[in-house]
């Protein structure tokens, strides 16, 4: 009898193992096709980057012409002692310290005053995700004609919706975006953009959070007479700390990725008349592709990867030692 159980044993292992390379055949099969497409669009190209960031001098047209490449770091030496590479690279810092924060700040006080109401809830909901939904070029031509100031003549003499509004109280008119302004009046029109843009997902995200927390904390809170800012800080904020550490690092990588906002304002110039004050890491890399630079393009890109992956390892280390999971 123990001989027969062993060979039933044996046949049901078989049978089994067979499924589960039949099983696991079928899982490849499914996942081919997306896989394909990312070894394509995504695999081969990163470390086609790669390669090309370290060809000196690479130069897409030339090495159609058969010209061969040495291997070192001369691209990332260009990049770096381009004539305004240190603005684009304070260009893209400023605008992710500057945003990030505050709009990671209205979108949770946002979604805390949504989260307390119900009237009219989805409503709102809707409303305040409608930029999210919207083109950004798009969004960025309506930010540019509200800041715009205009003069054709004797028939239109504006200048500007926003100079308009602070005009009632008494300050003067101020050059936002028009040939002539200054770097601090363009990047406040570009940081507002921002912020205004990024709020309506972190929201989303937020309120989502907010809705899964438990209301018992809340009501014992309330037993024992906690004041509501105590329990915002004490209760709110770290039970939705895991939704605020993925808001924080995706705004992060976002604001370093920062591009089609500035364009959409000012123009592939990226800056007023085209004087390129407002250009960014990733402008930069814009700018090098038509030139067939694709090495120093390519290096460009490094540098910011490298950038990224840093902000995002600090924020990763932040986030174990102080999200509640």
């Amino acid at each position: 009898m123990s001989k027969e159980k062993a060979v039933k044993k044996k046949k049901l292992r078989a049978v089994s193992d067979n499924i589960d390379v039949k099983n696991q055949f079928k899982g490849w099969l499914y996942l081919s096709p997306a896989l394909i497409l990312l070894i394509i669009f995504s695999f081969y190209p990163l470390l086609n980057t790669f390669r090309m960031a370290f060809l000196n001098g690479y130069n897409g047209l030339a090495i159609v012409g058969g010209e061969k490449f040495t291997i070192g770091i001369e691209n990332f030496k260009t990049v770096i002692n381009y004539v305004d590479f240190k603005l684009c690279l304070k260009n893209t810092l400023l605008l992710c310290v500057i945003t990030v924060p505050i709009s990671t700040t209205l979108a949770l006080l946002i979604a805390v005053a949504l989260n307390s109401i119900k009237p009219l809830q989805k409503f709102l909901q809707t409303v305040f995700f409608l930029p999210y939904v919207t083109n950004s070029i798009a969004i960025g031509m309506v930010f540019n004609a509200m800041f715009t100031r205009v003069g054709l003549g004797d028939l239109i003499q504006t200048q500007g919706i926003i100079n308009n509004i602070i005009g009632i109280f008494g300050i003067e008119p101020i050059n936002f975006v028009n040939v002539g302004s200054s770097w601090g009046a363009n990047m406040f029109v570009v940081c507002t953009y921002i912020i205004w843009n990024a709020i309506p997902f972190k929201i989303l995200v937020l309120l989502g959070g907010l809705q899964n927390v438990n209301k018992q904390y809340y009501e014992a809170a309330k037993i024992d007479g906690t004041s509501k800012i105590r329990t915002f800080f004490r209760i709110t904020i770290p039970l939705v700390s895991p939704m605020l550490a993925y808001v924080i690092i995706t705004s992060f990588i976002g604001g370093f990725k920062e591009y089609s906002s500035i364009v959409g304002i000012f123009g592939d110039g990226m800056g007023p008349g085209g004087n390129g004050q407002m250009n960014t890491l990733v402008g930069y890399v814009y700018n090098m592709l038509p030139k067939s630079n694709s090495g120093n393009a390519s290096a460009a890109s490094l540098i910011l990867f490298g950038i990224i992956l840093i902000v995002t390892a600090i924020n990763g280390y932040v986030s174990k030692k102080k999200v509640h999971y």
